[in-house]
C-alpha cells in the first residue's frame, strides 16, 4: 500500500522513468512481453488511479480485439500454414529455374522473386524464412555458391513479407494508428520491391565483381515437356496472388474479405494438387492458434499499458520531449527511427508498434507528414528489426533448419550487408516520400 501511495505522489517525469525502468527489468528476465505489459499495467492502473480505473483498461483492450480487420490476421496465418505444409513453394522455386538458370547467381536471384511471391500470398515471414532455408540455401550451398550470400538471401528475402503487401506488420499499424489498410497496402507495394531489386542488384553485383562468389550458369537446354510441367508450378500461386491483391486494389473486397478468399484459395490450390489433407487442415489451424494467440496478448498488454500511461499523461509528456529535441520536422523523423531501430533490436514488431504509435503517429501528423507513409516507413524498419542482431528472429528461424556447422553468429554477420540495404532503403523513403505516396 505504501508503494501504491509513493506511486500516486510521483510526477509524471519520474512515473514515466519508472515504467519504463520496470518493462525493461521485467523483460531481461525473461518473462514475456504480454505478460511483462499486463503485470506493468495493473501496477501502475492501481497505484496511479485505484481499483475504479479498471473498467477504462478493459473498454481499450475490447476495442483493440473487437476490431473487423483484425479478422484478416488469422487469415492470413492459416495461409502461410497451409504453405509450409504444401509443396506449393517447392514447385514455386523450381519454375523460377527457367528464369534463374540463366544468369550468374541466378539460383540466389530465384530465391528472392519466389520470396515475393510467398510474401504476397501471406505476409507472414517466419515460415518464408524456414521454406526457404529448406529449399534453396542447400541448393545454393550445393552448388557452391559463398556460404554467407546463401545464408543474407534466405534471410533477408524471406523477411520481405514484413513489407510486401498484405503484410500483417501493415495490418497491425493500421489498427493502431486508425489508418486505411487498403491505402498503407497500396502504398507500400512499389517500396517493398524496391526493396526486392536492391537485394536482386546486390546479388548480381557480387556475382559479377566477386570471383568465386557464385558458381558459372549451367545453360542446359530445357525440354519444351519438362518446361510446360515447371510452368504449371507458377500458376496456383500466381493466381492466388492476383486474387487476394487483385480483390484489395480493384476495389471489390476489403482486406478482410480477401484474407479469407485467400485461403479458399490456397486450400483449393491443395485440393487440386492432392495435397489436402486433414492432418493438414488440423496441424496448419493449431499453428495459427499459436501464432496467433501470441499476437493477440501482446495485443492486449500492449493496449492496455498504452491506455493506463495516456491516463497518467505520459504521451503528452513523451510527445512534447520528442517534438522538443529540434524544430526540423525530419529530425524529429530521424530521431522516431533511431527509436525504432534500437527497439527493434529487443522487442517483437507486434509490441513496437502497439507501444509506440499511439505517441509517434499524433506527432506526425502535427508535423504535416502523411500517417500512410509512415505506416511504410515503419513496416521498412521492421524489416531491419527482423535481421538485427541479438534478437533477429529471422536468423533463429533460419538457425532452426540450417546444418549444424553453421553457427548463428555466422547467420547474424552474413546478413550486415542486407541490413546495410534495408537502411538505405529507409534513407530513400525518408528523402523521397513519393516512392510510397505515388
Amino acid at each position: 500500500m505504501e508503494f501504491f501511495g509513493s506511486l500516486q505522489s510521483m510526477g509524471i517525469e519520474a512515473g514515466t522513468g519508472l515504467l519504463f525502468a520496470l518493462l525493461l527489468l521485467l523483460l531481461v528476465t525473461g518473462i514475456p512481453l504480454a505478460f511483462v505489459t499486463l503485470l506493468v499495467t495493473l501496477i501502475f492502473a492501481l497505484g496511479w488511479f485505484g481499483p475504479n480505473v479498471v473498467p477504462l483498461i478493459t473498454s481499450r483492450v475490447y476495442s483493440f480485439v473487437s476490431s473487423f480487420v483484425f479478422v484478416s490476421v488469422p487469415m492470413f496465418v492459416l495461409m502461410a500454414a497451409i504453405l509450409d505444409r504444401s509443396g506449393i513453394a517447392r514447385d514455386l522455386f523450381e519454375a523460377m529455374r527457367l528464369i534463374g538458370g540463366r544468369i550468374r547467381g541466378g539460383v540466389a536471384v530465384q530465391t528472392i522473386f519466389v520470396a515475393v511471391v510467398l510474401a504476397a500470398m501471406s505476409g507472414i515471414i517466419g515460415g518464408e524464412v524456414v521454406l526457404l532455408g529448406l529449399i534453396a540455401l542447400p541448393q545454393m550451398l550445393r552448388q557452391g555458391y559463398d556460404r554467407r550470400l546463401a545464408i543474407g538471401v534466405v534471410c533477408a528475402g524471406g523477411s520481405l513479407g514484413t513489407m510486401v503487401p498484405p503484410s500483417i506488420v501493415l495490418i497491425i499499424y493500421g489498427l493502431t494508428a486508425n489508418v486505411s489498410i487498403g491505402e498503407l497496402f497500396t502504398a507500400a507495394f512499389v517500396p517493398g520491391f524496391m526493396l526486392a531489386l536492391l537485394y536482386v542488384g546486390y546479388i548480381l553485383a557480387r556475382a559479377y565483381l566477386t570471383p568465386g562468389a557464385v558458381p558459372d550458369p549451367v545453360r542446359e537446354p530445357v525440354p519444351a515437356a519438362e518446361k510446360l510441367r515447371l510452368l504449371k508450378g507458377l500458376f496456383l500461386p500466381i493466381l492466388v496472388v492476383i486474387m487476394v491483391l487483385g480483390s484489395i486494389y480493384g476495389g471489390i473486397a476489403s482486406v478482410t474479405e480477401a484474407s479469407a478468399v485467400g485461403v479458399a484459395g490456397v486450400m483449393l490450390s491443395t485440393i487440386l494438387r492432392g495435397e489436402f489433407s486433414w492432418s493438414l487442415l488440423r496441424g496448419a489451424a493449431m499453428q495459427t492458434l499459436q501464432t496467433v494467440g501470441m499476437i493477440v496478448w501482446i495485443g492486449i498488454g500492449a493496449s492496455a499499458l498504452v491506455g493506463v500511461f495516456n491516463l497518467m499523461g505520459g504521451i503528452k509528456f513523451v510527445s512534447e520531449l520528442i517534438t522538443g529535441i529540434s524544430d526540423t520536422p525530419i529530425i524529429i523523423i530521424l530521431f522516431m527511427m533511431a527509436i525504432l531501430f534500437v527497439l527493434g533490436m529487443f522487442l517483437d514488431w507486434v509490441g513496437i508498434a502497439l507501444l509506440t504509435m499511439p505517441i509517434f503517429v499524433p506527432i506526425v501528423i502535427d508535423l504535416g507528414y502523411d500517417p500512410v507513409w509512415f505506416g511504410v516507413l515503419f513496416a521498412m524498419n521492421m524489416q531491419v528489426s527482423f535481421l538485427s542482431p541479438p534478437f533477429g528472429p529471422a536468423a533463429f528461424y533460419l538457425k532452426s533448419v540450417t546444418p549444424p556447422d553453421i553457427s548463428l553468429g555466422e547467420i547474424f554477420r552474413s546478413l550486415l550487408p542486407f541490413i546495410m540495404l534495408q537502411i538505405l532503403a529507409v534513407a530513400m523513403l525518408i528523402l523521397f516520400p513519393g516512392i510510397a505516396m505515388y
